[in-house]
């Protein structure tokens, strides 16, 4: 094989297309790619690599499905080893309902909620296996067992985890159908224009700066849709009080919406707020998962939950 690459110390590889391979899907070039240099890696692993953005073609992320060309340059970044076996930790959780299939949290800010590159334990899943004696659906994976969903680190507020596997089945129909409600709480930076209305827009990677993501034009990117309402205003328009129901789950989608659609960045984000430049200081992420209404998996009863908001909001009203 002509592939041309180089390995480092900081397991960053650099790897160049050959014309012999060009138009191949990149998750199918790349495992022999990374054996001819020493690197055993299977296809579905670099699947996971490709959808997180640890491998970038030309400097930007790209589906494992892209048919790679000449000469094209694709920068492997090969995540630290996770454990072999997640270890269950006494971390204190915050219950807000749970039974056989499911457990119900208002998760803090600053929790990782699985483990990942960089988080490999401290995480909600770590703490969810020593509360609930590793009684977790494994259907989602090794990593992150009973996950349905997910809330950034730096956001609060109400989870379901999936126990049994009836609950992971269920409940991931319901989100990836819309069948559930999830509303938020976040305070911006200044006031928007407009007191309510309905942000539909498509939201996928930033084209240049993969940490963020952005409104892209369609059919770029994927339909992402937030209802908005502001319940309350500082007088000199330092700040807003404003409730979110988003109807789709992408990625940062509320906090891409307030700071690209409203101008109104949420406080303390430091990746779309530049906090040391808000005249409001606080000391965390001003987003709150206040609400969770889905159906029980087994009984399908329609549950509602709601996560008290901490103190950092209160002095928002």
């Amino acid at each position: 094989m002509s592939d041309s690459g180089e390995k480092s110390d900081s397991e960053q590889l650099k790897i160049v297309v050959p014309s012999d391979r060009a138009g191949d899907r990149l998750d199918r070039f790349l495992p022999g790619a990374l054996a001819a240099i020493g690197v055993e890696v299977s296809r579905a692993i670099l699947q996971s690599w490709i959808k997180e953005g640890a491998i970038l073609v030309e400097g930007r992320s790209v589906k494992p499905r892209h048919a790679v060309a000449a000469g094209e340059h694709i920068d492997v970044l090969i995540p630290e080893e996770r454990p072999a076996e997640l270890q269950a930790e006494a971390i204190d959780v915050d219950v807000l309902f749970e039974d056989e299939d499911i457990i119900v949290v208002n998760k803090p800010h600053g929790l990782v909620v699985h483990p990942a590159s960089g988080n490999l334990d401290g995480t909600l899943v770590n703490a969810l296996l020593y509360h609930c004696d590793g009684r977790l659906s494994k259907l989602a994976g090794e990593d992150r067992p009973g996950i349905v969903h997910r809330l950034d680190k730096d956001t609060s507020g109400c989870m379901v985890v999936a126990k049994s596997d009836i609950a992971y089945h269920s409940l991931v129909a319901q989100f990836s159908g819309r069948e559930t409600a999830k509303i938020y709480r976040a305070v911006t930076h200044g006031v928007p224009i407009e007191m309510e209305g309905t942000l539909k827009t498509h939201i996928g990677r930033h084209p240049v700066n993969r940490q963020k993501m952005a409104v892209l034009e369609p059919p770029a990117g994927k339909e992402a849709i937030t209802d908005f309402r502001v319940l309350n205003q500082d007088g000199h328009s330092k700040w807003a009080s404003v409730e979110c129901v988003i109807h789709t789950g992408r990625t940062h989608q509320i906090r891409v919406h307030l700071k690209e659609c409203l101008h109104c960045p949420i406080l303390g984000d430091p990746i779309y707020g530049q906090p040391n430049r808000q005249k409001v200081k606080v000391a965390r992420l001003m987003l709150h998962a206040r609400q969770l209404s889905f159906n029980h998996p087994v009984s399908m009863q329609r549950l509602t939950f709601e996560a008290p908001l901490a103190d950092e909001f209160l002095r928002f009203g």
